[in-house]
């Protein structure tokens, strides 16, 4: 599906060529809606859909049987309200902040309510307004990050006026260790979201992320919210990844030149070059989201041949050791592989010493960026 980018020219004087294959995002949906199912299955689509572009992947996956999507602010539902079919339902992930709840109703948007407070600025407005607002809301199961504590959770049940005015379509919580499935805190975390899950009768549950949907029924709930596991991400760690690959990056080549055994190559010229090399500069670096921790670990390929970085990794370029190719292999903007069939999303985030998600949400705005 990638076959013929190393072909393509950069184009709009970009940095390296993006190229996000939507057919095989629809894909990844449907294969996680057919294992959850008859749960539904959510997109979640933050942080521009994983910098990926929400609006060019939200409408995918509509047409793809979405109508759930989940973006972590009220701006970011604001943007994609006009890009979805009414009747799409979008949820705030990290709720309202004080005085955003009347345009967060006005634009019929679903808040995830984390908090007593969040919950009374929600219901305040429904009761002043004799109007009933729905929600979504969040416990703490276990991962002290976001939602009501058990105890807050349990003094809500017991005072359901406080609910006045507020419809709870789904109970929520948050899996912090999905990834690993044999990780004694998912069980946990279940058997507490159950039973504060029961103390709300009236809604649904909504627990399962990208790992959650490959841990079985129970965590399913009634609506899955897969993310990483979309954009062809590795839902659980060090098993094969069932997801289809979503991105690939390639960048360009600035400058070739060979150096004599003993050229101090880069920044601080840490890297001394053993023998002569031949070294090749491309057109990315930390700024387009490749961490300088790439530096000593990080590598681009042609073809099947690996060319590692040496020297360190620089804002706006990085230096490859070109010495395993034919002298006359790469030339000024030939397109070499950062992610790709050689080297996964999982593989740079391994040697960057980080996760998927990092390294995919931080592919820079520079890249010229081709959906398929």
């Amino acid at each position: 599906m990638f076959a013929d980018i190393a072909e393509r020219p950069i184009v709009d004087a970009a940095s390296g060529v993006l190229t996000i294959d939507l057919t095989a995002l629809a894909a990844n949906y449907r294969l996680l809606q057919a294992r959850l199912a008859p749960a539904r299955t959510a997109g979640v689509v933050k942080a521009d859909a994983y910098g990926l572009g929400a609006a060019r992947v939200a409408p995918t996956l509509y047409a793809a049987g979405c109508r759930d999507f989940f973006v972590a602010h009220l701006g970011e539902a604001l943007k994609l309200r006009p890009l979805l079919a009414p009747h799409a339902r979008l949820y705030v992930l990290n709720g309202l902040q004080p005085g955003a709840e009347a345009a967060c109703a006005a634009a019929g948007i679903v808040p995830v309510l984390n908090s007593l407070e969040q919950l009374d600025n929600w219901a305040g407005l429904a009761r002043a307004r004799g109007i009933t607002l729905p929600a979504l809301l969040q416990f703490d199961s276990g991962m002290c990050r976001l939602g009501l504590e058990p105890q807050e959770a349990e003094a809500l049940a017991a005072d359901p006026a406080r609910l006045a005015g507020v419809e709870i379509l789904h109970v929520m919580s948050h899996l912090a260790c999905a990834d690993e499935p044999d990780n004694a805190q998912n069980a946990a975390q279940l058997a507490a979201f159950e039973r504060l899950a029961a103390l709300f009768p009236q809604a649904t549950p909504c627990f399962a992320n990208s790992g959650g949907s490959f841990l079985g029924p129970a965590y399913a709930g009634s609506l899955a919210r897969p993310g990483i596991a979309l954009y062809g991400g590795a839902p659980i760690g060090g098993r094969p990844n069932p997801m289809a690959p979503v991105v690939r990056l390639d960048v360009p080549v600035i400058q070739t030149r060979t150096v004599p055994a003993g050229a101090r190559i880069g920044y601080g010229g840490r890297f001394v070059a053993p023998t002569q090399m031949r070294l090749a500069t491309v057109a990315a670096g930390y700024a387009d989201g490749l961490p300088r921790h790439l530096t000593d670990h990080g590598a681009a390929f042609l073809g099947d041949t690996r060319l590692p970085f040496v020297g360190r990794v620089s804002m706006d370029s990085i230096i490859l050791d070109i010495s395993a190719l034919p002298p006359d292999a790469l030339k000024l903007g030939s397109l070499v592989e950062i992610v790709g069939p050689h080297q996964t999303l999982e593989d740079v985030a391994e040697a960057s010493g980080t996760i998927a998600y990092e390294i995919l949400t931080r592919l820079g705005a520079r890249y010229h960026r081709v959906y398929r």
